[in-house]
């Protein structure tokens, strides 16, 4: 599709999807075909049936960020029972709406449960968001709900669904944490999250670290950008951030399983909320490619310290960045990234001589165009014991969206033992061979650190149509030898 011929709001949705191969993955309350476009290049959300879509009645339809019928956003990162979470809320035309609050989780394969809902709540139309060399903030819109998070609420990641009276839905994500000790404790990439959100997709305003739009309505690329990104805004289009089904794979996949996970967001790690020491591993389960100074710090300690780590995507930790009160005082909400822009550090951790592949063992090598099988090496390892994978077998459209390798002439981390369990060849977007690799090495404080090397791991744990056995099988593996079910 030219150029030309995409709507202005469509143009970010379009520009993001070669990132990820798979998109935000189907809802798992509303699981449906995969449809991201219409015949016309409208985008088509992946749990609506298209003739809602298209404004033919019957049901919810998506709201957008050219009419904002409705979107919103919550004013703080994760919560604990007990505290209380403020959303902000916008409604276009003003009419009533109401909130329901999903967690998810496997719940006998619906992959979420309704928590409550929302008494009717009177929507109102927010103020225009506020704009400053790309920064988009709505940090001045009124609280439209505030919801106590009861003490017996489970910890986990949530999901509210906005529905106004005449059928528009949207949503917003959050997460429910808590301090005690756990064997595993997941990681949501909030940050990563954010950085790609292009809100609002209207061809006017709407920016992220990746896109922003001229006064045509032109889709800049980086150069152009914003470089500060604010967490005070909705996230485009449906509501929901570009790479999320990632996560929420993860999360149905492991508590079909049982196993004993708490949550967390990155801001968590960059605040020090996060004391490692109370769990075995932390998994990483989704694109997680924005990292701060004080996160690499946190994560580092914790394998020195015998915390495993277990880096499930490709393209971890490949920006640096820094987190900084929002207008209104309100710590970590404003996300800062120069990509070699202006004055300062390098952006790039493997530009000041700290790459990537000293914390994962591997590190990003560039983007996969089409899926390519993951080609399996050191079958007799235990990691691919009993998944029946044998020495080059190849495991269909494994490598997809972006990939790691070894890079032979930077520094590796110290291990007492290290293997690299996939070598896979594929072709970049210019037609070169290359090849992605999945990596294990054992700290000396006898951590296991676990790097997949590619975008398509989690979705293999849960996704429809790309679950693997062997994938679930070698994953479930790793996690037992790390919370000593072995």
């Amino acid at each position: 599709m030219g150029a030309e011929q995409i709507r202005r709001w469509e143009s970010g949705a379009l520009a993001h999807a070669v990132s990820d191969p798979f998109g935000q993955g189907p809802l798992p309350w509303l699981r449906g075909s995969e449809n991201y476009f219409d015949d016309t290049g409208q985008m088509v959300p992946w749990y609506a049936d298209e003739t809602l879509a298209r404004g033919g009645g019957g049901g919810p339809r998506t709201a957008d960020d050219v009419h904002g019928q409705i979107k919103g956003f919550v004013s703080t990162g994760a919560v604990a029972p007990g505290e209380a979470i403020d959303f902000h809320i916008t409604v276009d035309p003003p009419q009533q709406f109401s909130v329901d609050v999903y967690r998810i989780g496997h719940y006998g394969g619906d992959g979420a449960s309704k928590i409550t809902t929302s008494p009717r709540l009177s929507g109102i139309v927010q103020p225009a968001p506020l704009t400053a060399d790309r920064t988009v903030s709505c940090h001045h819109w009124w609280q439209s709900w505030r919801l106590q998070i009861p003490s017996y609420w489970s910890i986990g990641a949530y999901v509210a669904v906005l529905t106004t009276v005449d059928g528009y839905r949207s949503h917003i994500p959050f997460t429910v944490r808590d301090s005690h000790p756990a064997d595993l404790l997941l990681v949501l990439p909030d940050v990563t999250w954010q950085a790609y959100n292009l809100y609002p997709e209207d061809g006017r305003t709407g920016a992220s670290l990746y896109h922003a739009w001229d006064e045509e309505g032109r889709l800049l690329g980086e150069e152009e950008a914003a470089v500060t990104v604010s967490f005070d805004r909705p996230y485009a289009g449906a509501g929901l951030p570009l790479h999320v089904g990632h996560a929420y794979d993860f999360i149905r996949w492991a508590e079909r399983y049982g196993y004993d996970l708490a949550y967390a967001e990155t801001r968590d790690l960059h605040a020090g909320r996060v004391d490692p020491s109370r769990y075995r591993g932390l998994v990483f389960p989704g694109h997680d490619e924005y990292w701060s100074v004080p996160m690499r710090r946190t994560v580092e300690l914790a394998r020195d310290q015998g915390t495993s780590l277990v880096f499930l995507s490709a393209n971890t930790m490949y920006w640096q960045v820094e987190l900084a009160a929002s207008p209104s005082g309100a710590p970590d909400r404003l996300l800062t990234c120069r990509k070699r822009r202006g004055p300062g550090r390098a952006a790039l951790w493997r530009e000041i001589d700290r790459p990537e592949q000293q914390l994962l063992g591997i590190q990003y090598a560039g983007r996969v165009p089409e899926p390519h099988p993951l080609v399996v090496r050191n079958a007799g390892h235990w990691l691919w014991e009993a998944t029946g994978a044998g020495e080059g077998d190849e495991i269909p459209g494994l490598v997809a969206g972006e990939a790691d390798r070894y890079f032979p002439r930077t520094a590796l981390p110290e291990h007492e033992s290290r293997i690299l369990l996939a070598h896979s060849p594929y072709r970049d977007g210019e037609g070169a061979r290359r090849h992605q690799e999945t990596s294990l090495y054992r700290a000396p404080s006898g951590a296991w650190v676990f790097a997949s090397g590619t975008f398509a791991w989690s979705p293999a744990l849960d996704r429809p149509g790309h679950v693997d056995a062997r994938i679930q099988r070698a994953t479930a593996n790793l996690l037992d030898r790390i919370c000593k079910r072995d």
